[in-house]
């Protein structure tokens, strides 16, 4: 074997050895701070790429669930408005009933009458007074967007929600008084209540069967959240057994690096000896 002093090739390789020890040594530290085991794009370009791209998933999927529980919010804020129209047009048909019968004064005539009209006026308040996050429900369509982030994911779901007032459920008379004030008026206004309440009624029932598409939206979205998640989890989690056991390797390669390096740093000054 030649002896050598102009390069120390074990040094070198010594040296490489400890900086490269020392690179995956930093990144394993790294990956213990963060709980990450991508923390570059360096790391793993392509599983950046997924974990990326789940994440954007993720966000889309989380607002659409929050989407569909404001809308059912606003359905259900009309379904209450119209269960109290009901009640209200249930205590007109009493009225209406009462004023159908024969038998009343002129003052108990009157006396309905005005109570009929008072009936009339709160369904026309309740319509035109009820409002979601400040925007009016009845006359309008109730729009809901979710989705999952791509162009195949998006749907929306709408439902018209028709304007509250006396006249559009049918009740079309404009003096409650002169309809009750025969029998004959007080008949054809309790038709018009009873086709009032079934138009209440149908009203309702679309907007349930939105509430439960809506609920049943978000409910499968939140699904799909927890799985993106736990997708997400695995492509970009550090597995912190697998990671601690690394460190322990990392730094003793570390520090028999150092003592190679140091020995073969040493054996150029045995060349000293043959000049002695």
């Amino acid at each position: 074997m030649s002896i050598q002093v102009i390069n120390n090739i074990a040094s070198l390789v010594a040296e490489n050895a400890v900086s490269n020890t020392q690179n995956s040594l930093q990144s394993t530290l790294q990956q213990l701070s963060t709980g990450l085991k991508i923390n570059s794009g360096a790391d793993d370009p392509a599983g950046l790429s997924i974990a990326n791209g789940l994440g954007a998933n993720i966000a889309a999927l989380t607002q659409s669930s929050q989407n569909a529980s404001n809308g059912v919010g606003l359905l259900q804020t009309a379904d209450g408005a119209l269960s109290q129209v009901t009640t209200i047009l249930n205590q007109a048909v009493t009225i209406a009933t009462e004023a159908a019968n024969g038998g009343l004064t002129a003052a108990q005539t009157t006396a309905l009458g005005t109570e009929f009209t008072s009936i009339l006026n709160e369904i026309t308040n309740i319509g035109s007074q009820t409002n979601f996050n400040g925007t009016a429900v009845f006359g309008a369509t109730a729009t809901t967007f979710t989705g999952d982030g791509t162009a195949n994911g998006d749907a929306t779901t709408s439902t018209a929600i028709a304007a509250l007032t006396p006249v559009a459920l049918g009740i079309t008379a404009a003096d409650a008084t002169n309809d009750l004030s025969t029998t004959a008026g007080a008949a054809t206004a309790l038709e018009d209540i009873n086709t009032a309440i079934a138009t209440v009624a149908a009203q309702r029932g679309t907007i349930g069967a939105s509430i439960n598409q809506l609920t049943a939206d978000s409910n499968v979205e939140n699904t799909e959240v927890q799985n993106l998640t736990s997708a997400q989890n695995g492509v970009q989690n550090a597995n912190i057994a697998s990671v601690t056991s690394n460190l322990t390797q990392y730094n003793v390669l570390e520090q028999t690096g150092f003592d190679a390096l140091a020995q073969s740093n040493s054996a150029e000054q045995n060349v000293l000896k043959l000049l002695q």
